[in-house]
């Protein structure tokens, strides 16, 4: 991958793929992920909660740091790595699906999973077809 400027409308669709995310993990929280979780599903339920909740702290602080503190030239592998989580993270979701606890059935939470799976997966396209792969 070049350093070469990125245009506006990828960069966009990375943003929009990683808002739709992070909007995701507010949502989350109504659905009580923790309890579908192999990590946290185990625990009781306002322990699940409270360590599902403080994981996101260093979580978001890892993302979000990286991404701001690459150099210019890295900062398009750090995306290009951030949209190929967003659509795993959508087979996550279509993997625990089938579990007791999963409640992702609403129009919001769907459009957020599998739409920012959509955005990350049109920037990886961008990224393919303008030659940076």
């Amino acid at each position: 991958m070049t350093a070469t400027p990125q245009p506006l409308w990828q960069r966009t669709l990375f943003l929009v793929g990683v808002s739709m995310l992070f909007t995701h993990e507010l949502d989350a929280m109504t659905h009580s992920e923790w309890r579908v979780l192999p990590l946290t599903s185990w625990l009781a339920p306002e322990t699940g909660r409270v360590v599902f909740v403080a994981l996101h702290v260093p979580l978001f602080a890892l993302v979000l740091g990286w991404l701001t503190s690459q150099l210019p030239e890295r900062v398009l592998r750090a995306q290009f790595w951030v949209s190929v989580f967003l659509v795993v993270h959508a087979g996550l979701h279509v993997a625990f699906s089938g579990q007791p606890h999963y409640t992702f059935e609403g129009i919001l939470s769907n459009t957020l999973i599998f739409g920012a799976a959509m955005f990350g997966a049109l920037y990886l396209a961008a990224n393919y077809w303008l030659g940076r792969a």
